[in-house]
């Protein structure tokens, strides 16, 4: 549990998250692939690739491997957040402020009146070549105050007006000057940027039982952390390729060269079979978890929560069903993973929006789009969805780890509308 505490407070954006995935695998012993070059796959390899600092590819290789097909766990890095604009420096009154940029649905007043950090990536120019090197400043740099509302009631926030962070007292007008002087670089050698305004809270055991996780960035970073860590425990698979892929941008829609209806998983399943007819044998035995995580039923409003399939905290991984099928699971994935569940002793829940509730969709639904397999919507039970600051139930990252480890573990099979484990 502590490594996973870390892990959360370290990864303070999807660039830096990504660091410390790959960070993990150097020192598990997995080679790093470039997808410009030739590769050489051997049955018993580890391997893993990165595309634009911002999504992760591993993969395990069985030592028996011949068209066994893929078990695939997939999350996303990014979550809801404050971008720093280009010309990223408002002068108001005498007052310096931030000129930044809501990305995805964060909920907009739980980045009120706590210390923000700034991480991200920079492109420098170095010796004549563009290099782009991940940052994180990991000090108390921005605070956004709030409106006493002995000076104005009911606030309606306005992202361009009320979510401009205070970063100084003094008037200071070069963006690329003040980056500098925060991450130590020269102004002259800073060409571009993506830089994100984080919460600075640590994730922390919460409760009097402490049995709650309270952390920023819980959605997705649990089950990211979770995946690639079930990847690494896991069993050699002599059967099958395990892969576990973390994509990016999610929380906008997935529409990026890093995101879920990108080509990036299609291209790398594709290479590890070496051509067309492998390949459609392989995605035939296949089948690919799409991890992300839930709405637990909040105490203040039960009344949001389904009649019949309501998810608690501390109370088992869920499944994720929905009609319209935003969520990915059906009555095979649900056999399948349920199956998993009790051979394991994995306490599981069924999730549902209520039925006059539109919920969001999920990067299972994306990823289909380019890589047609079976694929199974879980997560894990939390509240505070999309706020700079959410919580989670212990006991549940246990049984979403153990419920991966023996997805990794199993040897799904197809046939004849037979399927086996």
């Amino acid at each position: 549990m502590d490594k996973l505490l870390q892990f959360l407070t370290k990864s303070t954006c999807e660039y830096t998250a990504l660091a410390n995935l790959e960070e993990i695998l150097k020192t598990s012993g997995f080679t790093k692939l470039e997808p410009a070059n030739d590769w050489t796959l051997k049955n018993g390899g580890c391997y893993y690739i990165t595309t634009g600092q911002s999504a992760l590819i591993a993969f395990k290789i069985g030592l028996k491997f011949d068209c066994g097909g893929y078990n695939v766990v997939a999350t996303h890095l990014d979550s809801p957040n404050l971008k720093l604009k280009p010309n990223g420096l408002i002068n108001v009154d005498k007052f310096t402020m931030a000129n930044t940029e809501v990305y995805g649905g964060a909920i907009l007043d739980s980045w009120f009146d706590t210390p923000l950090g700034l991480a991200g990536r920079i492109v420098v120019k170095e010796n004549g070549k563009l290099q782009i090197k991940t940052v994180d400043a990991n000090k108390d740099l921005f605070v956004i105050p709030r409106i006493a509302p002995h000076l104005k009631k009911d606030v309606v926030i306005n992202p361009q007006k009320d979510l401009l962070p205070l970063v100084s007292l003094t008037k200071q007008n070069d963006t690329k000057a003040l980056i500098g002087e925060i991450f130590n670089l020269n102004k002259e050698d800073i060409v571009s940027f993506d830089l994100s305004l984080y919460n600075r809270a640590k994730a922390s055991v919460v409760g009097v039982d402490n049995d709650l996780i309270s952390s920023p960035r819980l959605d997705n970073l649990e089950c990211t952390y979770l995946g690639l860590n079930a990847l690494l425990e896991s069993n050699p698979n002599d059967a099958k390729v395990n892969v576990f892929v973390a994509f990016n941008n999610e929380e906008v829609g997935s529409s990026t060269a890093e995101g879920a209806l990108s080509n990036l998983l299609h291209d790398v399943l594709f290479r590890i079979s070496g051509n067309e007819i492998n390949y459609q044998k392989n995605l035939s035995q296949s089948i690919m978890i799409s991890a992300d995580n839930a709405h637990a039923v909040h105490p203040n409003y039960l009344e949001l929560a389904d009649p019949t399939n309501r998810v608690y905290m501390n109370e088992g991984v869920v499944l994720k069903h929905n009609a319209n099928k935003r969520y990915t699971t059906d009555a095979i994935g649900d056999a399948i993973i349920s199956s998993l569940c009790e051979a394991n002793k994995i306490p599981y829940q069924h999730y549902t929006n209520r039925s006059d509730q539109r919920g969001g969709s999920t990067l299972g639904c994306l990823s289909l789009t380019k890589v047609s397999m079976k694929t199974v919507d879980i997560g894990l039970a939390q509240l505070a969805m999309h706020s700079s600051l959410e919580l989670a139930g212990i006991k549940d990252a246990t049984y979403m780890l153990n419920l991966l480890k023996a997805f990794y573990n199993s040897n799904y099979q197809n046939k004849n509308n037979e399927f086996l484990l």
